[in-house]
C-alpha cells in the first residue's frame, strides 16, 4: 500500500509541474524570426469570426491577423495580434493597430522581423499565437532568446526532481 501512494505522489508532483510547465509555456514571451507576407481584420464574437454558420450573437470586436513565411523553411504561420488589456498575461497591450501598421510597412519592404508572441497555435482549435511585438532585425542578426523561460524551466527540473527526493526520503526512511 506504501508503494502505491509513493508513485501516486510522485505522479501527482509530475502532473503539477507539467502545469506549470505548460503556463510558463503559454503565457511567457518567444521569439520567431520571419518575413511578414499579409494580413486581414476579422470580425468576432465568443464564438470566433463572424460569418453564415456563425452569426452575431452577442459583443463584437475587431481581430488582427498577421501571416507570415519562415526564411529558412518557407512556412507559413498565422498570428493573432489583439489586445491583451488590463487581462491575462499582463502584457498591457493597448496599441494592436499600431502593431498591425508596422505589420504592413514591414510586409511591404518584405524584411526580416523578429514577432515576440505568447500563446500557442492550435489549427484544429482555431486558436493562434498572440502578437505582443514586431521589431525589425538587421543584417546577420537573429532572434532573441526567451532566458526567463529557461530559467523557469530549470527552476521547475529542479524543484521536481527535489519534491520526488522528498516523497522517495519519507517513504523509504520508514523502513
Amino acid at each position: 500500500m506504501k508503494a502505491i501512494l509513493k508513485y501516486f505522489l510522485i505522479l501527482v508532483m509530475l502532473s503539477l509541474h507539467i502545469v506549470l510547465v505548460g503556463a510558463v509555456n503559454y503565457a511567457f514571451p518567444s521569439y520567431d524570426q520571419t518575413i511578414i507576407t499579409g494580413m486581414e481584420v476579422r470580425r468576432v464574437d465568443k464564438d470566433g469570426p463572424i460569418s453564415k454558420s456563425n452569426p452575431q450573437d452577442g459583443p463584437v470586436r475587431d481581430v488582427y491577423y498577421i501571416f507570415t513565411e519562415d526564411p529558412a523553411s518557407k512556412k507559413v504561420m498565422t498570428y493573432r495580434n489583439e489586445d491583451t488589456g488590463w487581462g491575462l498575461p499582463f502584457y498591457f497591450k493597448f496599441d494592436s493597430a499600431l502593431t498591425q501598421a508596422k505589420a504592413q510597412a514591414f510586409a511591404n519592404e518584405k524584411k526580416v522581423v523578429q514577432i515576440k508572441y505568447y500563446g500557442w497555435y492550435v489549427s484544429w482549435l482555431n486558436e493562434f499565437r498572440n502578437v505582443v511585438s514586431i521589431k525589425e532585425l538587421a543584417e546577420g542578426e537573429t532572434k532573441a532568446n526567451p532566458w526567463f523561460s529557461y530559467i523557469f524551466y530549470a527552476f521547475f527540473a529542479l524543484t521536481f526532481f527535489l519534491s520526488v527526493q522528498l516523497v522517495r526520503g519519507w517513504f523509504d526512511s520508514s523502513k
